[in-house]
């Protein structure tokens, strides 16, 4: 899709960044995302929900599991807020990877590269067993290569998934953001769940904006990033 397109898809009243910068917002991604000013994001790293009707062994599901109506809209808005020649890393479900690569190509987001988290445990069995997680990196315009050029294939570590039934651990999350953003920089993500990106982003000195529908796991990101906000003001008490 054309930068014009993108642009023209914006409401006509945005809010400014600094509403947003280092906040926790709950609230619809696409609605929250369409008050955001235009490229003025420089990495999105996000996990969406799968569209896999996903339930853990207590029952717990995740909002937005059984549909895909909010894909092409979600990175319609993330491609429009995205800086032009920078990253977005998104996770996905492979049994609908033909709908997420017609989103991300529809919103003018191209595919660069491939990640792959070999697990130790089965996170579910059905014809196989599922061992891995997967994200693709996506780019907008031409990004220049990073510094840290990754492996393709990342360390994951098991959660026990306290906080969110599809939590991501900060072991594989750090590294995608040290790889494409730098200090001071502005990550979002726009399906943010428990927090764990921007927890990442927080730990490694950038700045970040996170989006949940849900406000239980919005008080739950909030309250994870203000315990590392409490141990920064601890350790520099007693240096």
């Amino acid at each position: 899709m054309s930068e014009s397109a993108l642009v023209a898809a914006a409401p006509a009243r945005l809010r400014p960044l600094s509403d947003f910068i280092g906040r926790v917002i709950t609230g619809d991604c696409v609605s929250i995302m369409a008050t955001m000013p235009n490229a003025c994001i420089d990495f999105v790293l996000t996990d969406p929900p799968y569209a896999a009707r996903y339930r853990d062994r207590t029952g717990r599901t995740v909002i937005g599991d059984n549909t895909l109506s909010w894909l092409q809209p979600a990175f319609l808005q993330i491609t429009r807020v995205l800086k032009n020649n920078r990253f977005c890393v998104s996770f996905y479900g492979w049994h609908k990877v033909d709908a997420f690569m017609a989103a991300w190509r529809a919103a003018g987001l191209r595919p660069r590269a491939h990640f792959v988290w070999p697990k130790r445990y089965a996170s579910g069995s059905n014809l196989v067993a599922y061992h891995h997680e997967q994200a693709f990196l996506l780019a907008k315009g031409e990004p220049q290569k990073p510094e840290l050029v990754l492996k393709d294939v990342l360390d994951w570590r098991y959660t026990g998934n306290t906080y969110h039934p599809t939590q991501k651990p900060l072991i594989a999350l750090r590294p995608l953001i040290a790889a494409f953003s730098r200090p001071g920089e502005i990550v979002l993500d726009p399906f943010a769940g428990s927090g764990a990106s921007v927890i990442a982003a927080k730990q490694l000195q950038r700045q970040y904006i996170a989006i949940e529908l849900l406000s239980r796991y919005c008080n739950t990101a909030r309250e994870r990033l203000r315990r590392i906000a409490d141990s920064h003001i601890t350790k520099a008490a007693t240096k």
